[in-house]
């Protein structure tokens, strides 16, 4: 995300910004699976993110 798009305001917002990260990180060559420190300093909570890879049913887009 840049800073002259708009941040995500709910949960479908953020997984469509994951899901976009995730897409363009890939085509780019980047092993995307995994598990992934955020540390945001003392004013943010930290996270860690863990990505698998899950097998497509007939549903998936």
């Amino acid at each position: 995300m840049t800073s002259a798009e708009t941040p995500p305001t709910s949960k479908a917002e953020l997984n469509a910004e994951l899901k976009t990260l995730l897409i363009t990180a890939y085509q780019n060559g980047i092993d995307v699976e995994g598990g992934f420190e955020c540390r945001n300093g003392a004013e943010h909570p930290d996270w860690d993110v863990i990505v698998t890879e899950v097998e497509k049913n007939e549903h998936s887009e």
